[in-house]
């Protein structure tokens, strides 16, 4: 089963400096027929204005990954822990026990493009953490390059405390790529740009999305281009 998620259908808030799209259930947005996809609770689309973001505040028992599209975010916390994040960087912090932090964009001149999703943890009572790690934007193409995991994949990878991987990929026009889901697991599909033929008969849009369940060969093409993420869930 492939159920889409237009864009357009997402709900959206307007605060002016802070502009959002909710997948899920999220602040002022309830439908509880929307709340989570297996350990997946949020994925908000945000648009930051230029020197604005979120003062500090707290988080319990969730692991919230953060891939920065545009700009340059700022995360500071109460655990001493101080970065900068743009595309190329992706942002992981383990609420656990609870932990504040400030998100911000720095740039007086650009707005700030980012996508921040939270998941459930595998367990709960984890020790709060923060990291940032760095993938290359150029092997994309025509892959799928984890960014963050719970399972020992090579290369630098954020880690997670949950069973699953967070996939990015690019596929040239005309390109073919394939992914084999295991049985019984999930995967949560995010157009991040261009269009994407998933299976043959679904067409995807920018930041269209789409949660799929029972099926274990997925197949991924576009007529002229597309950036996308997969997310592997139990």
């Amino acid at each position: 089963m492939i159920n889409v998620q237009r864009s357009q259908d997402r709900y959206s808030a307007d605060h002016g400096w802070l502009k959002s799209r909710f997948s899920f259930s999220f602040a002022d947005y309830y439908d509880p027929d929307n709340m989570s996809f297996g350990p997946m609770r949020v994925l908000n689309d945000d648009w930051i204005a230029e020197s604005e973001g979120f003062g500090m505040h707290p988080h319990r028992e969730m692991e919230i990954v953060t891939i920065v599209l545009k700009g340059y975010l700022e995360h500071r916390d109460s655990l001493g822990n101080r970065a900068k994040t743009t595309w190329g960087g992706i942002q992981r912090m383990t609420a656990g026990t609870g932990v504040h932090h400030s998100e911000f964009n720095v740039s007086e001149e650009e707005p700030l493009e980012l996508l921040q999703m939270w998941f459930m943890p595998g367990e709960r009572g984890l020790a709060p953490s923060y990291e940032t790690t760095d993938f290359d934007p150029a092997e994309l193409r025509g892959a799928f390059v984890p960014v963050a995991s719970s399972s020992g994949v090579t290369g630098k990878v954020a880690h997670i405390h949950q069973d699953m991987t967070i996939y990015l990929s690019e596929a040239a026009a005309g390109q073919k790529l394939e992914y084999a889901l295991p049985s019984g697991r999930k995967a949560f599909l995010f157009v991040l740009e261009g269009d994407l033929r998933v299976n043959e008969d679904t067409i995807l849009e920018r930041r269209d999305a789409a949660r799929l369940e029972g099926v274990t060969e997925l197949s991924f093409a576009s007529s002229d281009g597309a950036r996308f993420m997969l997310i592997d869930l139990p």
